[in-house]
This record gives structure tokens, C-alpha cells and sequence, in this order.
């Protein structure tokens, strides 16, 4: 071609999460039965909405309107409603004009960067969720900017090495907040969210928050969301129905603005809508559903049930691999995902598991050529037993390890998945020792 039509970010959308799914589907058709921990869908692994809200979707598919085009930002009872919840609990106060539909948080997060100055960067938390993380790496052209999540404090920010970050690139012009965490499973106290908002007010830069868990909070923890703190600071809550009702094939999620007339921020504001209304509008149905399910007076006890489920789940994952050698794991405070880290320095390119079935084997061993060492992990773990998880690496992270999930709902599945994860591990970090051996015994 006369012209090279190759956006310059187009290197940095990746998918890690997405991405292991072709590696499985290869050791599928050679007889390999997978066990999917790669992504965050709550139906796919089992779990089954109350009747009562299938009725409401179902008494809604059957009115005609819901097949129709809505207003561009969204539904305006529906928009009204939501106003209505962010200022129940005090905190910064909005009106239904502050609230923006898209389908999905990856099509806000998609907007929310491409319609920003190329030059104006956002920085985010590492480990990254990689729909943020690849998104504000294409709009920019260049890597993703975080700061680091801290293990050793149960995986909060580091707030100093955020500020110092900010200080010294002028390019910064907001921060990132995902609460509670994907991947990792924290929860932020408020006390971290106001000093985040602290330098956010002293470096004038906005902030997005995606709080798609927000209502999937455990009870033993507390947090806030954005709108409780942000104050006079330009920024934006994301949420959505896809993990709390759940509802992932909605493809349903919005924006919440807030201030939207400091520093210019409007104008931004006001791209994104018109961004989406060369779309027309979101998806009609689930923004009729939101009002009649969110607002019956069943979901607080729905949300309560889901969370205690998680929150014992956690508590379960935790004891399977707190004791194993070799990693550090912090018992999820929200959400349904844990990370388990690897102690440094105890990976190498040496390690293994056994794969007895000679074509899985040369399949792996070819993957894992050049790989990270936490990917090469992934990969003997998937070869070997089937189960498929994401490695640490895949989040825009310089930290080894791997991502599970908290959502399968068969008790021996998953007791079956985290003890043979956990074995595995014993297994690959004990393989270094018997391969030396092996090789002094040769001589």
C-alpha cells in the first residue's frame, strides 16, 4: 500500500486473557479436557440467576419499546435511577446528565482513550487490567504508564511511587483506580482512596475509577467508591451489570461523571457522547432491566448472598496456597479473582512438568521457547493438566505469577482445580532439583 495505514499503538492491544484461549483450543483437539480460570464469567462457570430476575428480562423482551432505539446517553428513567443511587450515599452529588451508557466497560474504556489528547497519558495500577492497560497504551503509542501494587501490603498501591511518577512526567494527565482489584482482589480503604484523590488535587489530574465490583465487596472489608471522595476533582466511576447480577452478555455498562466543569473537563465529557451518538445509542433492554432488578428489594439480599459466597471462597483458595513453597498469596477483599505470586528468583528456563502424551509435550515445549518464566509456568500447568490460568506478565506487570478465578460453582471442581494448581506448583519448583541431578548423575 502507498500509505502505512498501522495505527502506532495497534503493537500494544493485547489480550493475555483472551490470548491463552487459542493455546487451549490446540490442546483441546488432542484430547486435552480444559478447565477454564482465564476469564471472569460467572455463567459460563455455573452460576444461575434467581427466577425472579429472568421474569423481569423475560416480561421486558416482551414489550415492544425495549426493541427500539434509546436517548444517546442512555435511558433517562433509567439514568434518573442510577442518579438517584450515587447520591444516596452522600458524597458528590449527580444528576441523570452525568451519567453516559456504552456497551460494556470495554467500549466506555475504549472511548475514554481514544478520545483523549494523544499526548495526555493516564497512569494505572501494575498488575494492570489489560483492557485498560492496552487501551491508554494505543490511544498513546507507547507503554502503558503504572504504578505498583504492593504484595507485601496486601496489594494496595505504592503512594509514593505513584506521586514520584506524576511529579516527574507532566505528561500524566490522570490516574487510574480499579477498586476492588482485577487481579488481584483488593479492596481500597477509603483512607488510600482520599490520598489518592490528595494527589490527584495537588497535580491537577483527574481520575477514573472502574468499579464494575464495586457491590462485590466481602463484608470483612470496607471501601468507598469515587463518588464518596473525589470532592472538587474532575472524574469518573465505571460500572456496569455484567459481574454484579451478573449479566455478561448485557454487554451494559456506564459512565458516572463527576465535576464535570473543572479544568476543561466538560469538553471531554461531551467527545464521549458524541462519540456515541455516531452509534446512536447503546443496547436498549438491559438499561430497561436496570431499574426493575437493581431496584427490587430482592438484589440487596441477592448481592449479599453472592458476596458471602466469594468471601468463602477466598477464604478457601487462600488455605489451599498459602502453605505452598515458593509463592505469596493475599486473601481476596472483593471481586472473585486471586493472584498467586511467585517468591523471586525461583523460576528458571530449566523447570518442567511432566506431560506423558509426546505431541502435548512437543506443543508446550515449543511454546515456551523465549517465554516469560510465569507464562512458561502457564503453559506446562495447561499441557499438563488442563487448567488454564493467566500469567501475571499478561497484566502489564514485571512480577511473576498467575490469576485464578473464585467462580466455580462444582465444590469438587474446584477443590480438584486449586489442589492440583497447588501440587503443580510443589511439582514445577522441585523439577530444577531433579533435573540437576539428573544431569550430574550423566556423568
Amino acid at each position: 500500500m502507498r500509505r502505512d495505514i498501522v495505527h502506532e499503538g495497534s503493537e500494544q492491544l493485547t489480550y493475555e486473557i483472551r490470548e491463552i484461549v487459542a493455546v487451549a483450543d490446540v490442546l483441546r483437539k488432542y484430547g486435552v479436557q480444559i478447565t477454564w480460570e482465564n476469564i471472569g464469567d460467572p455463567i459460563q462457570k455455573g452460576e444461575k440467576l434467581p427466577q425472579w430476575i429472568k421474569d423481569i428480562v423475560i416480561d421486558l423482551v416482551s414489550n415492544d419499546r425495549t426493541y427500539g432505539y434509546v436517548a444517546t446517553q442512555g435511558v433517562p428513567e433509567t439514568r434518573e435511577f442510577l442518579a438517584q443511587e450515587v447520591n444516596r450515599r452522600g458524597g458528590y452529588q449527580i444528576t441523570k446528565d452525568d451519567i453516559v451508557f456504552f456497551n460494556g466497560l470495554g467500549d466506555a474504556v475504549a472511548k475514554v482513550f481514544n478520545f483523549m489528547k494523544r499526548e495526555a497519558r493516564v497512569i494505572g495500577p501494575s498488575p494492570a487490567y489489560s483492557t485498560h492497560s492496552s487501551a491508554e497504551a494505543a490511544h498513546s503509542g507507547y507503554e502503558h504508564l503504572t504504578y505498583e501494587l504492593d504484595p507485601k501490603n496486601n496489594w494496595l498501591p505504592d503512594l509514593e511511587d505513584l506521586e514520584k511518577k506524576i511529579r516527574y512526567n507532566d505528561s500524566i494527565a490522570g490516574i487510574l483506580i480499579i477498586n476492588p482489584d482485577n487481579p488481584t482482589g483488593a479492596a481500597y480503604p477509603r483512607e488510600i482512596l482520599e490520598q489518592m484523590v490528595d494527589i490527584a488535587r495537588r497535580y491537577r489530574v483527574f481520575m477514573i475509577c472502574d468499579e464494575i465490583y464495586g457491590n462485590l465487596v466481602y463484608d470483612t472489608h470496607k471501601t468507598a467508591p469515587l463518588s464518596e471522595v473525589i470532592e472538587e476533582i474532575p472524574g469518573m466511576a465505571l460500572r456496569g451489570i455484567s459481574k454484579e447480577v451478573p449479566w455478561p452478555g448485557s454487554r451494559c455498562g456506564w459512565i458516572e461523571v463527576f465535576n464535570q466543569d473543572k479544568l476543561n473537563f466538560k469538553r471531554y465529557v461531551k467527545s464521549l457522547i458524541n462519540a456515541k451518538m455516531l452509534e446512536v445509542c447503546s443496547t436498549s433492554l438491559p438499561q430497561y432491566a436496570i431499574p426493575r432488578i437493581l431496584g427490587d428489594p430482592r438484589y440487596p439480599e441477592h448481592l449479599d448472598r453472592r458476596r458471602a459466597i466469594y468471601a468463602e471462597r477466598a477464604e478457601e483458595a487462600w488455605k489451599f496456597f498459602s502453605d505452598v513453597p515458593g509463592v505469596v498469596v493475599n486473601k481476596p477483599q472483593g471481586a472473585f479473582y486471586m493472584t498467586v505470586l511467585f517468591d523471586d528468583h525461583v523460576l528458571n528456563d530449566r523447570q518442567s512438568l511432566p506431560i506423558p502424551d509426546a505431541k502435548i509435550r512437543r506443543f508446550i515445549e515449543d511454546r515456551v521457547k523465549g517465554v516469560e518464566p510465569d507464562k512458561r509456568f502457564v503453559y506446562y500447568l495447561l499441557g499438563a493438566t488442563g487448567i488454564c490460568v493467566v500469567p501475571l506478565t499478561g497484566f502489564c506487570c514485571e512480577k511473576q505469577g498467575f490469576r485464578l478465578t473464585l467462580l466455580e460453582t462444582d465444590d469438587e471442581k474446584r477443590t480438584w482445580t486449586w489442589q492440583t494448581i497447588a501440587e503443580s506448583i510443589r511439582a514445577y519448583l522441585d523439577s530444577t532439583t531433579r533435573t540437576e541431578v539428573s544431569s550430574r548423575s550423566a556423568f
